[in-house]
């Protein structure tokens, strides 16, 4: 079994300088689990991948090793981050919301919910701030 993402966790962990039981507290998970995703015998849902990027700023693509450099979210466009988590729900498949399992529609119902309240900001902040 291929355990590319468990070796990047890992990497990016000993990187940053921080134990399994650190990185699962700033998760909210256990350290096993952490210690899991490292070793290959469990793999992160979407939600947690995203948790890991934001945790140790990179982007998904590099987490998932589609990208081979690092992309630092330290300043970025919030299209760009919105983009990741649509392609990351969009492809995670037996994708679960308080135990009901979402269908495409629900997906993209999320993600049309999750636009319309960024546009929101958006005005919000035009009128308030010019």
């Amino acid at each position: 079994m291929n355990n590319h993402l468990g070796s990047k966790i890992k990497e990016l962990r000993k990187n940053k300088k921080i134990t399994q039981s650190e990185l699962a507290e700033s998760l909210g998970i256990s350290a096993s689990a952490v210690g899991m995703y490292e070793q290959g015998r469990r793999q992160p849902d979407s939600e947690m991948i995203l948790k890991i990027c934001s945790v140790f700023g990179v982007s998904t693509d590099y987490l998932l090793g589609k990208k081979s450099t690092v992309k630092r979210h330290d300043v970025c466009e919030l299209s760009e981050v919105f983009d990741e988590f649509t392609q990351v729900l969009t492809s995670q498949q037996g994708l679960m919301f308080d135990g009901v399992l979402l269908n495409e529609d629900d997906k993209k119902k999320i993600v049309d919910a999750i636009m319309a309240v960024a546009a929101l900001a958006k005005q919000h902040r035009k009128e308030s701030f010019g």
